[in-house]
Order: C-alpha cells, then sequence, then structure tokens
C-alpha cells in the first residue's frame, strides 16, 4: 500500500507524523511523496490561524486529484477541533483527532472502501498522558525531534492549541532518557526537544521534575553528543536553565524565547504573563551566562491595537536587545479566540509593511551576530551538500549558525571542527580542521 505524508504546521506535528510513519512501516506500507499518486493520503493539520485551516482543506483537494480512488485520511489540530467541519470538505474520508494512534493506522490500513466520512475525535481535556512518542526516522535530517511534553495550560488570546492539545502533561524522565537511548541507537548526534509549552515540563508529575533537572540528567547520559531546546516562554528560562547550559559541553548554546511584542500594552492584550522590562532582563542574564549563543524570538506584528507609534516603539525595544535572529509573522485571526473579535483590527497591508520592517531588523542582528563569529572555530554538525557547489558541505554550528565549509561526502552526519573565515552573501564560510 502506498501512503503520502503531509504536514502542516509546527516541530510538533513534525515529531506526530515521524510516528505515524513509523507505525504505518510496521504494516508494510510503502511511502510515496504527495505529488504522487497514492493508495491513502495522510494531512497531518495545523489550525492555529484561519489560513491554516484552508491550507488544509486545499490539500484535501489537491490528494484527490492525485488519485480520485484513493481513501483521505486528515488528522491534526484542525481535525481536533472542528472534526464535523473537516468531515464535510469534499474528498475527506476519515477525520481522526489527536493521541488516536491505533485508529489512526486502522483507518489508513483497513484496506475498505468508504460510504462516507467517519469522524474518531476525543476530548483532549481527559488525556492524561504523553500518546505519541517513538519516532526513531527522519528521512532527511541529521537531527531528530522528541517530544516530551503535550498540551498548555496558558490561554494566550490569540491561540487556539490548548483547545486541540488539552492541559499540559509530561513524558516521565525515565522513559524520555529511553527515548533518547533509541534514537542515539538509531544514528542521531543530535537531539531537540520540543513540547507545546516546553517550560512546562514536569509540573504535572509526581514528584515534580523540572525542564532544567531533565536537560542535565540527558546531558549527563553520555547517550548524545548535542542537546538543543526548542521554544521557551520568557517565565520558564530560570537562572537555574542558564547555568545548566553554561556548564554543560552537551547542550547547544541556542535559546529560542518568544517574547511576541514589545509593548506591554499589547502584551496585556495577548494576555502574556511578562512584560518588557521582565524579557530585557532575561535577555541580559542569557547573554551574559551564555556569551556566544544564538538568541532568538518570535515577534508577533499587526496584532489588533496595535499602532504605527506602537509598532515603532517595538522595534527600538527589539533592536535594543542582544537577540540574533526573529521569526516575524503577522498577526492572523483564529475565530474562537478572543483576539478575533478585538476592536482596532489591523489593515492586511499595514500588517505586511510592518512584517517586512520587522524581518529587515532581524536580518540585520543576525548579520552582526554572525560577523562577530568570524574567526573562532565551531563544531558544525555537516548535514548535506551545497547544491552547485562541489566539494562544499553545510550544517549548524552548536549555537545555530548556518555554517558552510570544504569537505567530501564521508563528513555528512559528522560533527567537523571548522574555522569561521567571512561572512558574504548571507552566509558563514569556514576551513574545516583536521
Amino acid at each position: 500500500m502506498r501512503v503520502a505524508i503531509k504536514t502542516l504546521g509546527c516541530k510538533i506535528n513534525q515529531y506526530d507524523s515521524a510516528v505515524i510513519q513509523e507505525r504505518l512501516a510496521r504494516e508494510s506500507c510503502a511511502f510515496v511523496p504527495f505529488e504522487e499518486p497514492a493508495d491513502v493520503y495522510v494531512v497531518n493539520t495545523c489550525t492555529v490561524t484561519d489560513r491554516a485551516d484552508w491550507e488544509a482543506r486545499q490539500l484535501v483537494r489537491k490528494a484527490r486529484r492525485g488519485n480520485p480512488a484513493a481513501r483521505v485520511v486528515v488528522t491534526g489540530c484542525y481535525a481536533q477541533v472542528s472534526p464535523e467541519e473537516v468531515s464535510r470538505v469534499p474528498g475527506v474520508d476519515r477525520v481522526v483527532g489527536l493521541n488516536r494512534m491505533d485508529e489512526l493506522v486502522r483507518c489508513v490500513t483497513d484496506g475498505e472502501s468508504n460510504a462516507g466520512p467517519a469522524v474518531s475525535v476525543g476530548n483532549p481535556r481527559d488525556e492524561r498522558a504523553v500518546g505519541v512518542l517513538g519516532a526513531r526516522r527522519f528521512p532527511g535530517r541529521t537531527r531528530a525531534f522528541l517530544k516530551v511534553q503535550e498540551g498548555c495550560n496558558f490561554a494566550c488570546s490569540y491561540c487556539i492549541i490548548p483547545t486541540a492539545r488539552g492541559r499540559s502533561r509530561s513524558v516521565p524522565p525515565e522513559r524520555v532518557l529511553d527515548q533518547v537511548r533509541g534514537l542515539a541507537e538509531a544514528g542521531f548526534p543530535e537531539i531537540v526537544l520540543t513540547g507545546i509549552h516546553l517550560g512546562g515540563y514536569g509540573h504535572d508529575l509526581t514528584p515534580r521534575v523540572s525542564l532544567s533537572e531533565l536537560v542535565r540528567r540527558i546531558a549527563g547520559s553520555g547517550l548524545i553528543s548535542r542537546l538543543r531546546l526548542s521554544s521557551l516562554d520568557p517565565r520558564e528560562v530560570t537562572d537555574e536553565l542558564l547555568s545548566v547550559m553554561a556548564d554543560s559541553e552537551v547542550i547547544c548554546p541556542h535559546l529560542h524565547v518568544c517574547v511576541q511584542a514589545g509593548d506591554d500594552g499589547i502584551l496585556k492584550r495577548m494576555r502574556r504573563n511578562y512584560d518588557t522590562a521582565y524579557f530585557a532582563r532575561l535577555m541580559a542574564r542569557a547573554r551574559g551566562k551564555l556569551p556566544r549563543a544564538a538568541l532568538g524570538t518570535d515577534v508577533i506584528v499587526g496584532f489588533p491595537g496595535e499602532s504605527e507609534d506602537t509598532f515603532a516603539a517595538s522595534l527600538d525595544f527589539l533592536d535594543g536587545l542582544p537577540l540574533t535572529y526573529f521569526h516575524v509573522f503577522p498577526y492572523s485571526s483564529r475565530q474562537g479566540t478572543p483576539a478575533a473579535a478585538m476592536p482596532d483590527q489591523v489593515p492586511p497591508a499595514e500588517k505586511k509593511e510592518r512584517s517586512r520592517r520587522a524581518r529587515e531588523l532581524g536580518a540585520r542582528k543576525k548579520q552582526e551576530f554572525s560577523r562577530g563569529q568570524v574567526g573562532s572555530q565551531v563544531s558544525v554538525l555537516a548535514e548535506e551538500p551545497v547544491a552547485g557547489e562541489p566539494g562544499w558541505l553545510k550544517g549548524y554550528s552548536r549555537n545555530y549558525l548556518p555554517v558552510q565549509f570544504a569537505g567530501g561526502p564521508d563528513l555528512v552526519h559528522r560533527e567537523v571542527p571548522v574555522t569561521l573565515q567571512e561572512w558574504s552573501h548571507g552566509r558563514l564560510r569556514g576551513e574545516a580542521r583536521g
């Protein structure tokens, strides 16, 4: 049976899709690109914005065009939050909510014709464990994702994800270490810890465990050489976590801490639990503890109520922080969230222009940080050859800088010491050291 899987959204969805593929491989399924004819198409959806829902519907139509006789199974956050709506999309055969892996596998492999859409969705509020685990294969990747936490207890005014994923719950540390061991045995030199609300890790466990303790245990296990953390909220980057990172040669010096806005009024409307002064102090402490670390953030521009003056002040605030890079998102409404009903919505053209300006600032910050690394030696995990440039490889340093260097294919999937020699045309280049 030929199966095509398409994933929308975040790293958690990518991890879930990897688990889906792992389970289906045990059922002797073969996998083809989504653009090719398949017997079953699986669409793993996102629902963070109304546009994400639209993209999912477009993928269903694309799948049906690829093979009108195929079975189309829709899963993920959109399927969980709006199952009846998804079931009415022309071409959908099965709708399977989150944390229903056995049901999903049956829908793909049962081999029976479908008289009409069937919906299988539970209540995420009833979930008490992280049910989707066990990915060992991440095709085309040298780093592996590992989900250690699911759900979120926050109530940000723009976010529907707690409705989709339920309350925060964690994988016990012993089970996390088992997963790390399996990924190490599968040959991955780097693991990225992920979660819907990663900083909430362990608060639900008995006895309670902190993210700092989990990270310390993984780093001290001797199982892997590189451990990286995905996004965190500001209140969860503790002094203890910074010290654990500073003292470890395994934990990559890289923090992605989501500020979302650089104005206290907007942060309050977003229902974030910090202000700009807190974030500025945090970034100063992080830079002091981790002087060569990449410090990244997410920024939402054009949130309801954001004026031109507010936006300009936010840019000034971000410019004054020791940040390495930004991920910039124009605010996109999600029906069912408080922000969608707020007054003073920003026109699309204005959001587009503000996004451009924020990305320009982010690009300048990244260039300044990267230029400051020239002359230093970094350890690069070689990922693949540089397209169109024979004899050159590319990968990421421990502090999350994309680096190119001369080398042969035998170095792919290995850590290579590289002396950084130049920043040119938006990229760092260096020379490998034997």
